[in-house]
């Protein structure tokens, strides 16, 4: 019997200049032994850009530690960790290619729903310096996930960490991630446009990729 799948770590920061600018971001976080989870928020860690993270679709990132080899095959260089890339969640047993849009999961006594793919940004670049970094995280469908908040509460390292739900009709997050990237497959697209469990920002996206072919 394989071991039950259980928090590992969860990760929290707060916003702090990055990048040429000096733009506020929340990317740099430390290491949490719990995180306090609201429909909309959570107590400990405080988004910079509420457009692109955070509220109600975007409460909590989960990024997979299986990724981490992958980046640190490619860039040696780079000080890649669990937490560095921003995430608030890190379970050993789940990644892109095994969670699914709409998946339902229960962490502790906290439910949460897979809303959408981490949209990879320029932020991710400037955190580790390596130019293009959140490109390649795009092509290779490694970017993590967002989860909505189905029931609040407390989410501790070391919970119990359970899949509850699993739509029939849905794909992985990797899936949806290279589709958005590449807008390629506009069959796949136009399936994922019905997929009642999508945020809204990714059906549009794959909404334009429809419309896209159809020209």
């Amino acid at each position: 019997m394989p071991s039950p799948l259980k928090v590992d770590a969860l990760f929290a920061g707060q916003p702090h200049p990055l990048g040429p600018r000096g733009a506020p971001s929340s990317i740099v976080k430390s290491a949490v032994t719990q995180l306090t989870v609201h429909l909309d928020s959570t107590d400990e860690d405080q988004q910079s850009n509420k457009k692109l993270h955070g509220g109600p679709e975007k409460v909590l990132h989960q990024f997979s530690p299986l990724h981490y080899f992958t980046l640190r095959k490619h860039f040696p260089d780079g000080e890649f960790a669990p937490g560095t890339i921003g995430e608030n969640i890190s379970v050993d047993g789940m990644d892109d290619a095994t969670v699914y849009i709409g998946d339902v999961w229960k962490f502790g006594e906290v439910v949460l729903q897979v809303s959408a793919p981490r949209a990879p940004c320029s932020k991710i670049s400037q955190r580790f310096n390596i130019p293009n970094l959140d490109r390649f995280v795009g092509e290779r469908g490694i970017t993590g996930w967002y989860y909505r908040v189905l029931e609040t509460g407390v989410i501790n390292v070391g919970d119990t960490v359970e899949l509850v739900s699993r739509d029939e009709n849905t794909v992985n997050v990797q899936t949806l991630m290279q589709c958005a990237h590449t807008k390629t497959d506009a069959a796949l697209a136009a399936k994922l446009v019905n997929l009642t469990t999508i945020d809204d920002e990714w059906r549009e996206k794959c909404a334009r990729i429809v419309k896209k072919h159809e020209k």
